[in-house]
């Protein structure tokens, strides 16, 4: 499955990798490197997860969490993340990478908007760097605390000044704009009940001075909405237009609640969504209008969102659940199984402004998914590209820039298990209040 401009499907076809980047497609292709053999398998660009807090993964199932609303499960969260060090964001963000990369993902963005003592955004790419994915990391926010009529604690704040000084830093020191750059860095003020509509303004003006993208929150549920009506005297989006927060550099994720005037104008303007609907579930935000959004002609991907509103970091899941909800609420023939494919591989690559990744194309990046469709999930399938009907949520092999990162099933490039280990530890010594 190519996603490439016409969408191709190809069967008894080579597909050969050089320098990073796919260099032929065909039958009958020889090389001298190392073949391989992909029968019985379906192949697909890698997935693309445009929203992810790779910290939460430290904090699934947190008891106290399990049944709140968004307002609610933040707040108690918050107390727990406050607790973090460098090694819970490095360990968390990696075991959240891996699981995505058994699930298919060779290109994820994260949101990081919490620092405590002594996190730096470099921690997750670091992390990142262990695991082989392409990353693309925000540098978030937060700015407005408890005592000043906000959400998140005092102590999880930041002086609005740092903030633009540490977005500076970051961009300077990390960001790669190059073609198959490994690392894009973005900025990433948290929401707009979190910082000030002055930060909001000056990060706009200083990521297109820079050349980086932009990515919030907006329009997630009822009490965004609600919030946003009664401090600023207007909907999300015409919240993010008089900020400057729309256009094709920029990326909101959930945006369960637009409207059809939002709708319109994200379309207008290139502006990005990032759908992420099992959290969406879980946390009972609704479900976002994505058909009217691809009708429209709105750029839209997926997104996993942080596991402790989700529990799981696995994006071909999140493809099915996407076209699921859209069934339930516009009818069986509302999305199929290519079209929210596309919007996990491609839509991704184009949201995050990666039209080099997502697609099987000569010159695109060599990232590649391999699934088998041998096994038991399959069995009986008469179309076996419909991998989110019937078909395996891990891959047997990925590549990413041409470089195996997961073999037979298994992470290649670190000890997955002993991370494994640190991480049930780490998690332990949180709930025991460590």
């Amino acid at each position: 499955m190519t996603m490439d401009e016409d969408r191709r499907e190809l069967k008894d076809c080579d597909i050969l990798i050089r320098d990073g980047v796919i260099a032929e497609i065909g039958s009958g292709l020889s090389t001298v490197g190392e073949t391989v053999l992909a029968q019985d398998c379906v192949v697909t660009p890698g997935l693309v997860n445009t929203h992810h807090h790779l910290y939460q993964t430290l904090t699934r199932s947190v008891p106290e969490a399990q049944n709140a609303l968004l307002f609610g499960w933040l707040k108690e969260l918050y107390p727990i993340w406050s607790r973090f060090t460098p090694e819970h964001i490095f360990i968390s963000a990696q075991i959240g990478l891996a699981e995505l990369a058994l699930s298919g993902c060779t290109l994820s963005s994260d949101h990081l908007y919490l620092y405590p003592n002594g996190s730096r955004l470099e921690d997750t790419i670091e992390a990142a760097a262990t695991v082989g994915l392409r990353f693309h990391p925000t540098r978030g926010a937060m700015s407005i605390g408890e005592s000043n009529g906000g959400l998140p604690p005092d102590s999880l704040v930041e002086n609005e000044k740092g903030i633009i000084k540490d977005f500076i830093r970051v961009i300077d020191a990390f960001n790669d704009p190059s073609a198959g750059s490994m690392c894009r860095v973005g900025v990433a003020p948290c929401s707009p009940f979190s910082v000030s509509r002055e930060l909001m303004r000056d990060t706009a003006i200083l990521a297109r001075d820079k050349g980086v993208m932009m990515h919030t929150h907006l329009a997630e549920n009822d009490e965004d909405i609600a919030y946003s009506l009664q401090n600023f005297g207007c909907r999300p989006g015409q919240y993010a237009h008089d900020l400057g927060w729309i256009g094709p550099d920029v990326w909101h994720a959930h945006c369960v609640k637009l409207d059809a005037t939002e709708i319109a104008l994200f379309a207008e303007t290139g502006t990005g969504v990032s759908h992420c609907p099992c959290s969406n579930c879980r946390l009972g935000s609704g479900i976002a209008p994505i058909r009217a959004m691809q009708d429209a002609g709105v750029a839209v991907s997926l997104g996993v969102d942080g596991s402790a509103s989700n529990d799981a970091g696995n994006l071909i899941a999140e493809a099915r659940q996407a076209m699921l909800l859209q069934r339930v609420v516009n009818g069986a023939d509302a999305m199929s199984v290519r079209e929210a494919l596309e919007l996990a591989t491609r839509g991704g690559a184009n949201v995050l402004g990666r039209p080099d990744c997502g697609r099987i194309s000569i010159g695109s990046r060599a990232d590649i998914a391999i699934w088998d469709v041998s096994g038991i999930e399959s069995a009986g399938s008469w179309d076996k590209s419909a991998l989110l009907l019937s078909g395996p949520t891990t891959v047997r092999d990925l590549f990413v820039e041409g470089r195996q990162v997961v073999r037979d099933g298994q992470i290649t490039t670190f000890n997955l298990g002993e991370a494994i280990a640190l991480q049930s530890t780490l998690a332990r010594q949180l709930c025991d209040g460590n």
